[in-house]
């Protein structure tokens, strides 16, 4: 093993050891839920944004989780990572890291892995296929808290309809039991 990758080795056990975030708190603007089914890691996230900026900035994001040393160090490090961070560089790094992922331990350009930081210990994660759900664990819930907070439009997701009920609305509110004139 190189000294590059003990280096990187370490840097995860720190954060699985003393993650960045880690806890919840209250004044968040969505919070997502996300299991890798594969090993059963798992991760709640809240993601709290700043007041009044625009474009939305993460103001920090706060979890509760638990698994692999991988999904708990990529978790706090990417709240490390987007506390500050306006929601479109933060997706940006989300979409940086997934390319990591994708690049099956070859890297990045270094202007990239420079964007991603602490974030790129994980390079040889994405040499293990079974492991890269891990390391993408938090990313998803993030980007799915960001979604729900309305701060992030993700691509061909459409704002769905509240569906129609199933009471006829002259009814709704009136006894079930009682039956209703027809004024067709």
């Amino acid at each position: 093993m190189s000294s590059m990758e003990q280096l990187y080795q370490q840097l995860i056990l720190d954060h699985a050891k003393s993650p960045h975030g880690k806890g919840l708190t209250d004044g968040h603007a969505a919070e997502s839920f996300q299991v890798n089914p594969t090993c059963g890691d798992e991760v709640r996230l809240r993601v709290h944004l700043a007041e009044g900026a625009d474009p939305a900035q993460i103001d920090r994001v706060s979890w509760e989780g638990q698994g692999c040393s991988i999904s708990q160090a990529s978790i706090s490090v990417m709240s490390e990572l987007v506390e500050g961070v306006p929601v479109p560089s933060a997706e940006v790094l989300g979409e940086t890291f997934r390319a990591l992922m994708r690049a099956r331990g070859e890297g990045l350009e270094e202007e990239a892995e420079d964007r991603l930081g602490d974030a790129t210990a994980f390079t040889g994660v994405a040499r293990y296929p079974a492991r890269i759900k891990c390391a993408l664990l938090g990313w998803a819930a993030l980007r799915d808290a960001l979604a729900q907070s309305g701060a992030l439009d993700l691509p061909g997701q459409e704002s769905t309809p509240a569906p129609a009920s199933p009471v006829p609305a002259a009814s709704v509110g009136t006894d079930p039991a009682t039956p209703q004139e027809d004024h067709a």
